[in-house]
Order: C-alpha cells, then structure tokens, then sequence
C-alpha cells in the first residue's frame, strides 16, 4: 500500500520531531509521532511547528517519545503490510524516515522491504493545502489528497 510521509524537524539538517504516515486508503489507521523535543529550538520552528505538533484527532495524541520508541512504534506500524510504499514530495522527509529507523551503531528495527518514492510536484505546497500547516499528519493528508485527486 501506498503512504504518504510527511516529517516536521528542527531547522535544516535537524533533529526529527514529529512524523506521519497516512496510508492511501482513508479506512486504514493513520500513524503519527511526536518526538521529544531537541534542548535548542530554532526560532522559525519555535514558531510555526510547536503551536501545531497536536493538532491531531485525541486518538493519535500522545505524550512525546524518544527516538527508539518512535522507531518500534513506526516498525510496529508497518509490520502488517508486506510491501509499503513510502511516498514524500520532500528528499528531507524520506531522509528522515529512513533516519528514524536506525537504532544505534549497526542496528535498526525490523520492518518489512518498502520502497521509497520522492514525488516530484511542481506547484504543490502541503503548507498551502493542509488544514494545519507544519503538522506533519495534516500535511501529510494534504499530499495524499493532492495525489489521489490530481495524480491518480
């Protein structure tokens, strides 16, 4: 199944804070994380990022977790599906994705193979088309509507 990706993170090159993954089928469970936040926030992300990070159905709230539960929550997440298809319009967000799976030196959590696709949009913005711009669940389902609606 398809996913779509979005990740919020501290400043360019940054510490993750927050990941969704909304799944192509609007009957499946989505999947959101907040991670816990870095000692030094960047002002831009301080800013529009923060305020926004539970903006979520109560369902998906949760206290925010260190990387390692965020990785085994992603795996256990994924761990149905035999072949996921990861989808962002962002490099940054696949990269971090990717990031959020390793463990430590040498280790990851085990998930199923995916695939990786970066969707090259011209004119899209998920901050102009979500309902809460920088949350990455809204943005997320921003892309997923735009992709169904106009790629499909």
């Amino acid at each position: 199944m398809r996913y779509f990706l979005d990740t919020e993170y501290n400043g360019f090159g940054g510490a993750l804070m927050s990941l969704a993954l909304v799944p192509e089928d609007d009957a499946q469970e989505e999947f959101y994380t907040v991670l816990t936040p870095p000692a030094r926030i960047e002002p831009w992300v301080e800013r529009h990022v923060v305020p926004y990070l539970n903006t979520v159905p109560e369902h998906l709230k949760d206290a925010p977790v260190d990387r390692d539960s965020a990785a085994h929550h992603l795996a256990h997440y994924l761990a149905a599906d035999p072949e996921p298809e990861i989808c962002a319009d962002w490099p940054e967000d696949l990269s971090q994705f990717s990031m959020l799976l390793v463990t430590g030196p040498g280790v990851m959590v085990t998930v199923p193979p995916f695939t990786l696709r970066l969707l090259t949009l011209p004119g899209f913005s998920p901050a102009k088309n979500s309902d809460v711009p920088h949350n990455a669940l809204h943005d997320a389902r921003a892309l997923r509507d735009h992709v169904i609606n106009h790629l499909a």
